[in-house]
């Protein structure tokens, strides 16, 4: 997991395939104008969605992995605080987990972050696959957008083991 500010985000734009397209979109829109829902880049690959909504109390939210893309998380308006926990350490090794392939998601009831960072506005949160983590939680509302960049996907999820 990476935390920064999106003023910094150029530095990541090579990281990975479909950053720069993430980049590109970040200098070319102004978050604070975007409508909520859904907001293609790049077809499947690269996708935004924006939310707006209430926050959980801390230990409200389950943490959640996802297999083929990396989230980036954008604060647009209010704070938010975020748990996490190496997916390896996880307790929950796929004995009791429902991977939505359709959604790239699986929420991992019996499992607690270990640690918690918190995001202000104009933060982000680079979430790889290796990382699980407990979105959304603090008090008051959010604006938020979640960038998803499609990743080639192990061959063996830690789910299907």
């Amino acid at each position: 997991m990476i935390i920064d500010s999106v003023k910094s985000f150029e530095k990541y734009k090579t990281m990975v395939p479909g950053f720069d397209k993430v980049y590109d979109f970040l200098r070319g829109n102004k978050l604070q104008e975007l409508e909520e829902g859904k907001h293609e880049i790049d077809g499947k690959n690269v996708y935004c969605t924006v939310y707006s909504g209430e926050l959980k109390d801390l230990g409200e939210a389950p943490l959640e992995v996802h297999d083929s893309y990396i989230d980036i998380h954008v604060v647009i308006e209010g704070a938010e605080t975020i748990g996490i926990k190496d997916r390896a350490l996880c307790n929950d090794q796929g004995l009791n987990v429902k991977y939505k392939e359709e959604e790239d998601l699986a929420y991992l009831n019996d499992d607690q972050p270990e640690n918690y960072v918190s995001l202000g506005e104009n933060n982000l949160a680079i979430i790889f696959p290796a990382d699980a983590h407990a979105p959304l939680m603090g008090d008051g509302t959010i604006k938020k957008a979640v960038f998803k960049v499609m990743v080639e996907r192990p061959k063996e999820s830690f789910l299907e083991r």
